[in-house]
């Protein structure tokens, strides 16, 4: 049996004492511990002390507006697939949060930590014997990339199913600090690095996310779809988020794209350029598709060939925006644990 190692473990219950705590050397913050625990446990992240913030209150609930929808950091993933207006009106972000692990997990993992969450790659997520047994890796001791070993970063890649459609609803996060408080979008909050992959400061705290209410599926067709070799529990190897606006007329006003686990951070596909003044139709939706498998660099650094994973960014793009305008699908919908969209 995997044990933790000796913390100090603390859970205080107001905001202003988690942020002071920040401070100290070698402190992590905890919400729900379903990624944190078993990486401590495998001694591949350390610390000295660890910060709850399960005792916090205000930092969890969902609040429908006329502006759009309010979700505390700590809401379980459970709590927002569960929420009827959630599925009504952002059916692709509950998708993808309901694509997250397995049920048991998403009633303890919060939507903070899912944005949050830290970087992968096969060289870091091991045991510590593993990791020790062929040295370590560029981003736990070590001074090389495994995946890449002449490039001076490291690319461990992005993690989070639900950072990518929240970039392509235009969703905001806030962060409370000791210099107060910010709000800024959900796509700022990345940086494309795998060891400092946050650009949130450390003494920084997730408290809030913002979907507008502009991205509802009352003024927007939004999609999610999600590559891993089971249909639960596996993170993605590639994840394809759309979202698409249109006028009266079916022409299109505005569309996002972005792709996750093919990089650092989601990667942003320029899609406007082509589809923005058009109606979305099969050619276009090609050629989008096309500029996805360019724009993805998948590295060997996950499940599957990264040639394939490239492959198939074009196959789920193209798969995604034809959900979105209505065409046929070719590829089998990937599995996901949403009863109701």
């Amino acid at each position: 049996m995997l044990r933790l190692p000796p913390i100090d473990y603390r859970s205080p219950q107001r905001l202003e004492e988690v942020i002071a705590t920040l401070a100290s050397e070698n402190v992590r913050l905890v919400a729900g511990g379903t990624d944190l625990w078993p990486n401590m446990k495998r001694r591949h992240q350390l610390a000295d002390t660890v910060v709850s913030l399960m005792s916090v209150p205000g930092l969890r609930g969902i609040e429908h507006g006329k502006d759009g929808v309010k979700i505390g950091a700590l809401t379980s993933l459970a709590d927002i697939v569960r929420d009827d207006k959630m599925r009504a009106l952002w059916p692709a972000f509950t998708r993808a949060v309901a694509s997250i692990s397995s049920p048991p997990l998403r009633s303890m993992a919060t939507i903070g930590g899912n944005l949050c969450v830290d970087t992968r790659c096969t060289y870091y997520n091991q045991t510590e014997e593993w990791r020790r047994s062929i040295d370590y890796c560029l981003k736990e001791k070590g001074t090389i990339c495994w995946v890449a070993t002449k490039s001076p970063r490291c690319w461990a890649h992005s993690a989070s199913d639900s950072a990518p459609i929240l970039c392509a609803l235009d969703a905001q996060v806030k962060l409370i600090g000791p210099d107060g408080e910010r709000v800024i979008p959900v796509s700022a909050l990345f940086r494309d690095d795998g060891i400092d992959y946050l650009c949130k400061k450390s003494d920084e705290i997730l408290t809030e996310l913002l979907i507008p209410a502009g991205s509802d599926q009352d003024h927007c067709r939004s999609a999610f779809w999600k590559l891993r070799r089971r249909g639960s529990i596996d993170f993605a190897v590639l994840s394809v988020a759309a979202a698409v606006w249109t006028d009266t007329k079916n022409t299109v006003t505005r569309a996002t794209v972005y792709l996750g686990a093919v990089g650092s951070s989601p990667v942003s596909i320029d899609v406007e350029s082509l589809l923005v003044g058009q109606p979305l139709n099969e050619d276009l939706i090609k050629q989008v598709a096309q500029r996805a498998q360019k724009a993805a660099t998948p590295m060997d650094n996950t499940d599957f060939a990264a040639a394939w994973r490239g492959k198939m960014a074009n196959n789920y793009t193209h798969a995604a925006l034809n959900e979105i305008a209505g065409l046929p699908v070719r590829c089998a919908p990937p599995k996901h644990g949403l009863t109701v969209v």
